[in-house]
């Protein structure tokens, strides 16, 4: 994740072709690890569950953010990058790029979960493919309203988190631990209400294969997200105190 600890601008970014190659394999480690685990190893008696789900998608965060944060940053959501500019410690003029890198990331991802996955015998896209979904297509059912909520929140604390362990205040080099740490929580709390999203775009790429109601539902989990990030972004300084 943002591994900087002041404001940052525009003269002071890494070089963008950097940063977006970066945020392109940090999402597409994110996307095939998290949902690949879904997909390949959770569908059956002995396969790893919830809890296995939720440390994969933690343990991706921790790895990508290691590995790719150095240079852009390690955003891998574009949720995170717009809360991050909301709170002023990323310029807005680098979101739309970021957002199209993450993007293109997580459906690549997908596409090579696709293939994997269609060699196992009985595979069908219409068992979900690791979509995130509410009402019928909600792990126990949750309903739209509960769903929502889940999702702003969550999103919201995410980021509070991410804002907070990056701060100038901050312990240097434990924030990929921290932060993945939290996102293997929010797993925990969420998988069984809408499958987890916090991260638009890791529900868009697998929605984009499975079609239908996963595109059909898609509007929460771009809406709720973004909203809590903002929401995260606006209210980081007042509980913090920082200042540029």
């Amino acid at each position: 994740m943002d591994t900087k600890t002041t404001t940052q601008t525009d003269e002071a970014q890494p070089r963008l072709a950097g940063c977006l190659g970066a945020e392109f394999l940090g999402t597409f480690l994110l996307v095939l690890g998290g949902t690949g685990t879904a997909v390949l190893a959770a569908t059956v008696d002995h396969g790893v569950g919830y809890l296995g789900v939720a440390l994969a998608f933690g343990l991706t965060v921790v790895v990508g953010a290691y590995a790719f944060g150095p240079v852009s940053g390690g955003h891998f959501n574009p949720a995170v990058s717009i809360g991050l500019a909301t709170a002023g410690r990323f310029p807005w003029r680098r979101v739309p790029a970021y957002i199209a890198a993450q993007l293109v990331g997580a459906i690549t991802a997908s596409a090579v979960l696709l293939v994997i996955a269609s060699g196992r015998a009985g595979f069908s896209l219409s068992a979900g493919f690791a979509t995130n979904g509410y009402g019928a297509h909600s792990p126990e059912g949750y309903g739209v309203l509960p769903a929502f909520v889940t999702e702003f929140v969550l999103t919201a604390v995410f980021l509070l988190v991410i804002i907070g362990v990056t701060g100038r205040r901050a312990a240097a080099g434990f924030a990929p631990l921290a932060i993945g740490l939290t996102l293997t929580l929010i797993h925990l709390i969420s998988i069984p209400v809408t499958n987890t999203s916090v991260n638009p775009a890791r529900s868009i790429a697998p929605a984009l294969f499975v079609g239908g109601d996963a595109i059909v539902q898609l509007w929460l989990f771009i809406l709720a997200p973004v909203l809590g990030a903002v929401v995260a972004g606006l209210l980081y300084r007042p509980i913090t105190g920082e200042r540029d």
